[in-house]
């Protein structure tokens, strides 16, 4: 059954901490990673999405064994864990379950804040890439539009993105948390992407003075920090300027740390001790975690805003059970939308082979009567047609009725052993157009 072939392996906020998390997080783009992956053998299609949160790989495969075991290695490739440890922090979805799993992904069910509309544009992002690799078949282009859709009928049938709070608003949380009022507090955003920006637009809301932005590109820098008549700087100004500042959120793409104990611990005399905020929500970490160790600096990283979490919970979780009623229904949507596309080429398969068999042994007594007028011969033929048109119309009656969804598995593989079909090319998953 082509449900079963869909897969996904990972790992999420969920089942990894950050340190694990960031061992095997991608920088920069898809393209090695998916071309990597499209090299396994028998991964037919695949799918790849590296965020903050989640780490994981949806892929379609007939051949299961091997194949989830190299996409395995592939994803812990470069990370220093154990056989014991990466079961402990990964999952496996296969099946329904993998599908019902990227729907909640999708819907943002699965997201460390329950309802933030970030992960969608995620996994756009990541199917453009997988489709510019052309990465992605059939089967992965049909689940994951599905899955695009599923997350807007959400939004629109439930209020699950009432008040949500992106993983930056929650770190906006935590600094009020820490500092009570922020107006008049100064902010260093380091990284200019999406993440910062969103970040610096709740602290405006939250009467911040100043915004320094830095970032690797000094235009990008000046471009947000323009949009919030902030300042901008390069990034190794980022040092000589925390005097300056209360709090430092940092998000950038980078491999390495950007700001560590030892650089920070003689400035702390400049700023007269006074408390210095720093919240990590890159993966892999900006800032040095031994940086905690300072006295009057609070570092979190991406982990602890699950605390700012639980105040959103018990609201959300009201309409998370709406919205986990839709994904239930569009999964099994899904299924059947799979399982007839299985039975379309199941009723192909048979009817060639019924053909074959008749035009095998109408040749064979045709040939035996040769005396035979053309009419004689168009009613043999007529009445050949009509035995195996009579003879396949049960089973085929018998494929076409609904019926539960293993109820219908069961009926595929019967009439598939019954006609000998296993090892036919209708058996093998369908090709990428």
């Amino acid at each position: 059954m082509w449900a079963d072939s869909i897969m996904a392996i990972g790992v999420n906020h969920k089942t990894a901490p950050v340190a694990v998390r960031e061992q095997l997080a991608f920088s920069g783009d898809c393209q090695t990673p998916l071309r990597q992956l499209q090299a396994i053998p028998g991964c037919d299609e695949c799918y790849f999405l590296s965020t903050c949160n989640r780490v994981e790989v949806l892929f379609v495969s007939r051949e299961q064994g091997n194949t989830v075991k190299a996409v395995r290695d592939f994803l812990f490739g470069g990370a220093d864990l154990s056989e014991e440890e990466i079961d402990r922090y990964s999952y496996f979805h296969q099946g329904q379950a993998a599908i019902a799993h990227l729907f909640l992904v999708a819907a943002s069910l699965d997201s460390m804040i329950v309802g933030e509309p970030q992960i969608l544009g995620q996994l756009k992002q990541a199917y453009r890439d997988a489709a510019a690799e052309n990465s992605t078949g059939p089967i992965l282009n049909r689940l994951l539009h599905k899955a695009f859709s599923v997350a807007k009928r959400v939004r629109t049938e439930t209020n699950i993105g009432g008040g949500a709070a992106s993983i930056s608003f929650a770190a906006v949380q935590l600094a009020r948390k820490i500092f009570g009022e922020l107006a008049g507090k100064r902010v260093m955003l380091i990284g200019a992407g999406e993440m910062a920006e969103l970040a610096a637009e709740h602290l405006i809301a939250q009467g911040i003075d100043h915004v320094l932005v830095a970032n690797r590109t000094l235009e990008r820098a000046a471009t947000l920090a323009r949009t919030f008549k902030g300042t901008a700087i390069s990034l190794p100004e980022v040092v000589s300027r925390i005097p300056e500042v209360d709090i430092v959120i940092s998000s950038t793409g980078a491999t390495e740390l950007i700001l560590r104990r030892d650089e920070i611990k003689p400035l702390m005399r400049q700023r007269n001790n006074r408390p210095l905020f720093l919240i990590d929500i890159a993966v892999p970490r900006d800032l040095d975690p031994k940086l905690n160790s300072l006295d009057n600096v609070y570092l979190y990283d991406i982990d602890d805003l699950t605390n700012v979490v639980e105040v959103n919970k018990s609201e959300r979780a009201k309409e998370a059970a709406g919205a986990e009623r839709i994904v239930d229904e569009e999964v099994l949507k899904f299924r059947q939308w799979l399982e007839n596309m299985e039975v379309g080429p199941t009723i192909a398969a048979i009817r060639r082979q019924s053909d074959a068999t008749k035009e095998q042994e109408l040749a064979k007594t045709l040939a035996n009567l040769k005396d035979l007028s053309e009419k004689d011969k168009k009613a043999v033929q007529g009445l050949a047609n009509s035995i195996v048109n009579k003879m396949l119309h049960n089973p085929m009656l018998f494929l076409k009725t609904d019926c539960k969804p293993d109820e219908k598995r069961q009926k595929l593989a019967m009439i598939r052993k019954m006609f000998d079909l296993d090892d036919t090319p209708e058996g093998k998953s369908p090709k990428k157009s």
